[in-house]
């Protein structure tokens, strides 16, 4: 048979396969719900016992359904669903004011999300009640984000006649609305036996998160990130109601944020002229996360991990020095020199810069991994360090940290116009026995990367510290690969799997003191990850973080396991390349893969 004949036949049996799916439309099997699981059996036509898809019967075989995160309050889904027109969805917002635009921008996300439900290939059959969705924001001129926002919502849905269904999403912010539209978009199903979009018909929920900050660091200086890889990042974060999108944005590999008033810094800094963020680009995300619930928190990491872009301005020591394993923790070695005054002048430009482009409510200052030995390696600061009748220990080079600190802080203030809530990583200035002779406990916030076993942990908490925690040893997400200085694995191995990132719950470590806490965050450094790999990197372990910081769940992973591979799908849906869990046998067969 020649080329034309066997491309003839391939023609004849797609159209075959192509017939037979259009006479018999309908999936050849039904799930029923035992014992708590969805079991597959083989679809009898002759039963007269409707037949259930599998997420028709998931959305009922568990209290919770295919809820992501589980929710604090009331959780009634009820026990029947109903038959939806995707063609005849109508939002309604009662209440109109400053967040109009939001509240708008919303509504059609949510129009976006349940037609992705319906799987590419196939669609929903334009029949069925029409659906009604009233957004009640209680206060409709609140649009900014801040560290005591009212996150919480009610979502309410019932039957209004014979043809139409209403839902009811109740919040005292934008922020709570948004959430409770996420909600919706989980108890609306599509129905690949009858081709139809089903939405679970009684259900009252009420919700809101345990703590209020829950985020994921994103590091874009050690390789950059593309602007649509930070907008899906953001996108698969307000899915699982995540709400802070922590941009470490340079450090000392490159400096790829554009300073209007500093632009050699982007310029000498960037990897090329195409990997910068300008002031445009960053509003541009700024709003997108704000639409999505998500605040976009900028962080100047200082006075260390600083270098490229800094070439012309004489304010940095050791940058780029040799060997640079005995001056800093990764090539190249930099840090800013304290005993500059026109530093300060830098850095309140930065600041303003920064404040012009995020506008954002909080700030992180960094304060990582500061090098006494970088610092003496400089006959000018060590100079300056006898000046001020200082030693050349680790005791007075925190003298000399604390005294840049101070400076910075007060020009930040300046640059942004206000006493914003500041942000530093642990650190030797951060140590309990002596960090109150450094930071104000009511100017600064502490976040945790050391281990969740840390006792710095309750003692800084004993003290008063507010702390958001983010212990390398179950959310540093860039673990677990191979060395990229040296032979081996990275120094933060072994990888970190889902279910030990949804077992670390802040409330056990801080016990009694819970209340300091403001949350958590997964980070994802990336010098081992650009945007080819960054969805699988964070996604959907990153998922499991969210459900612990928003309902700081008393069970374990095994408890939530069948709904985490949806959610899963839920974000492949959404165009998100989440990591695969387990084989597709184990969704579709729950109970086999489990111990």
């Amino acid at each position: 048979m020649g080329v034309l004949g066997r491309f003839l036949n391939i023609v004849y049996l797609v159209l075959l396969i192509k017939c037979a799916y259009a006479e018999d439309e309908k999936s050849p099997w039904n799930w029923s719900c035992e014992d708590g699981k969805c079991v597959k059996s083989r679809l009898d036509p002759k039963s007269r016992t409707p037949a259930l898809s599998l997420n028709a019967c998931k959305m009922f075989c568990n209290e919770y359904g295919l809820l992501w995160p589980l929710p604090t309050g009331e959780v009634d889904l009820g026990n029947f669903l109903s038959k939806i027109d995707i063609n005849k969805i109508d939002i309604q917002i009662p209440n109109r004011g400053k967040s109009d635009a939001l509240m708008d921008a919303a509504g059609q996300r949510f129009r976006q999300i349940v037609s992705l439900l319906v799987p590419n290939e196939l669609s929903a059959k334009a029949s069925g009640k029409a659906l009604t969705v009233s957004l009640v924001n209680e206060k409709p001129d609140v649009r900014e984000f801040s560290m005591g926002m009212d996150e919480s919502y009610t979502l309410r849905v019932a039957p209004m006649s014979n043809d139409r269904i209403n839902a009811t999403i109740t919040g005292n912010t934008f922020f709570g609305v948004r959430h409770g539209l996420e909600t919706l978009t989980q108890i609306i199903v599509y129905d690949d036996i009858r081709d139809h979009l089903l939405i679970a018909r009684d259900v009252n929920i009420s919700d809101k998160p345990v703590y209020t900050y829950r985020g994921i660091l994103l590091d874009t200086a050690r390789n950059y990130f593309t602007v649509d890889s930070i907008k899906a990042t953001i996108d698969a974060m307000a899915a699982v109601k995540l709400n802070t999108f922590h941009w470490h944005i340079t450090d000392s590999q490159s400096f790829p944020f554009v300073s209007e008033r500093r632009p050699n810094l982007s310029k000498l800094g960037a990897y090329s002229p195409s990997k910068v963020y300008t002031k445009k680009i960053i509003k541009e995300i700024v709003e997108y996360g704000l639409v999505r619930g998500v605040r976009v928190l900028p962080e100047f990491d200082a006075p260390a991990h600083v270098g490229e872009g800094w070439q012309d301005t004489d304010l940095t020591v050791c940058f780029k020095a040799e060997p640079w394993s005995s001056l800093c923790v990764e090539p190249p070695c930099g840090q800013l020199n304290p005993t500059r005054e026109e530093l300060y002048d830098y850095l309140q430009d930065i600041y303003t810069d920064m404040a012009e482009s995020f506008n954002p409510d909080i700030f992180h200052m960094g304060g990582d991994e500061v090098s006494e030995r970088c610092w003496n390696s400089s006959e000018e600061i060590r100079q300056f360090m006898v000046q001020n009748r200082w030693d050349l220990d680790k005791a007075s080079y925190l003298k000399l940290w604390n005294y840049f600190q101070t400076k910075a802080q007060n020009r930040a203030y300046k640059a942004f116009g206000k006493r914003l809530p500041l942000i530093v990583w642990t650190s030797t200035m951060t140590d309990y026995t002596h960090v109150d002779n450094f930071l104000d406990k009511d100017d600064y916030i502490i976040q945790v990367w050391t281990t969740g076993s840390d006792p710095q942990i309750r003692n800084l908490l004993k003290q008063g510290y507010r702390l958001i925690i983010s212990n390398y040893d179950a959310l540093y997400l860039d673990c677990g690969f191979g060395a990229w200085v040296g032979s081996g694995n990275n120094w933060c191995s072994p990888y970190i799997g889902w279910q030990k990132v949804y077992d670390n719950s802040p409330k056990v470590m801080a016990r009694e003191y819970s209340d300091l806490i403001l949350g958590g965050e997964a980070a994802l450094w990336s010098e081992q990850v650009d945007t080819a790999a960054l969805d699988s990197r964070l996604w959907p372990r990153a998922a499991a973080l969210a459900e612990r910081l928003w309902s700081e769940p008393q069970g374990n992973w095994r408890d939530a396991e069948y709904r985490m591979l949806h959610i899963r799908e839920h974000l492949v849906r959404m165009g998100i390349k989440a990591e695969s869990l387990e084989p597709e046998w184990c969704y579709q067969n729950e109970g086999y893969c489990y111990n």
